[in-house]
């Protein structure tokens, strides 16, 4: 699947001809950008419409040649692997040429080791390949686990309990990928391990952002293309939150896990909050999955606003990528795509 993004609309495209390439690239700094999608299959669709929307909403002067993969190793339901299959391009093409920019989303486990999942070959040699080939690439979640353990054999650790929320994030660090961000940065995390901080400065990365109560957000770590990881999602839309939570008490219901989902936290307003709880008690005497009809309506707070952090993170990962662009263009086309975006000042 190719998708021409540019400020004011997202449309499926073939290929263009060179003429037309010519001309796209003539209106602005082109980009070629690759989403591998490797999430689980209710949120495959949707994690293709989040970062659709984040770089449109980021893309400015810009357009956007946008390819989605996936992993051929991760297990799918037949519905999802036809998606898959006929909306995606095949994983090799994207071996035979050179990306701008890569994202790499996480997989619903299913070993008990990252490095014993179905697909860690695939994405072990993906990390490898994105190192030399691409300007950068951003690891989401689960994909930053396992990308520092593949790079440094940092090994991840589990939680207590699942850090789900949306968490106030600090940056503790100057960087232009946290440039003008909102003070604090919103994030939604939804995960059941970490990366600890020091084991990630003492192997060398970068961490630029950080919470209180979720730890390490946004690090990074320079090799011929610049990594960034993500251990929260900040492509997560206003109600992804609320879709893991409502499936994470179906399972419950449905006896698929032992323990109640745990409310996220920061997300509901304290009327939805005491409902929820109320319901919770009630499920642990009558747990059926029949009881999943008597759940309340939900509101959110008013002042979540995870969305801003995201857009701020991704204008200026594109601002990155489109001044990387700009150093490559010879001097005699007379165009500084960079200085045009402020991206050389001083």
């Amino acid at each position: 699947m190719t998708i021409l993004i540019d400020r004011d609309q997202a449309i499926s495209s073939p290929a263009l001809a060179p003429t037309e390439r010519d001309l796209a690239r003539d209106h602005g700094v082109e980009l070629t950008i690759g989403l591998v999608n490797n999430m689980p299959d209710p949120a495959l669709k949707a994690t293709e419409r989040q970062f659709m929307k984040l770089l449109q909403a980021a893309t400015g002067p810009r357009r956007i040649r946008f390819h989605c993969f996936s992993l051929p190793s991760v297990q799918r339901s037949p519905e999802a692997r036809w998606h898959v299959e006929s909306e995606y391009s095949d994983l090799s093409n994207l071996k035979r040429q050179k990306f701008d920019g890569l994202i790499v989303t996480g997989a619903e486990p299913v070993a008990p080791e990252l490095d014993q999942e179905p697909y860690w070959r695939d994405l072990t040699e993906l990390i490898d390949w994105a190192k030399s080939n691409t300007r950068s690439t951003i690891w989401s979640c689960l994909a930053a686990h396992a990308a520092v353990l593949h790079l440094d054999n940092i090994e991840r650790r589990r939680l207590p309990a699942k850090c789900h929320g949306v968490f106030d994030c600090d940056a503790v660090t100057s960087d232009p990928l946290t440039h003008a961000a909102p003070a604090p940065l919103k994030v939604s995390h939804s995960r059941l391990n970490e990366i600890a901080e020091s084991d990630l400065v003492q192997a060398g990365y970068q961490v630029l952002t950080r919470s209180e109560k979720a730890g390490v957000d946004v690090f990074v770590r320079q090799y011929a293309s610049r990594f960034v990881f993500f251990q929260g999602h900040p492509e997560y839309d206003a109600l992804s939150l609320q879709r893991e939570y409502l499936r994470d008490i179906g399972r419950y219901l449905a006896r698929e896990r032992e323990t109640y989902p745990h409310l996220p936290v920061s997300y509901f307003d304290a009327a939805t909050e005491e409902k929820l709880l109320r319901f919770e008690k009630k499920a642990a005497h009558e747990r059926h999955p029949a009881l999943t009809n008597e759940l309340p309506g939900l509101n959110l707070r008013a002042d979540i606003g995870a969305g801003c952090a995201a857009a701020v993170l991704f204008r200026n990962w594109l601002q990155y990528l489109s001044a990387e662009v700009d150093a490559s263009v010879p001097a005699r086309q007379g165009k500084d795509i960079g200085s045009a975006l402020g991206l050389h000042k001083r």
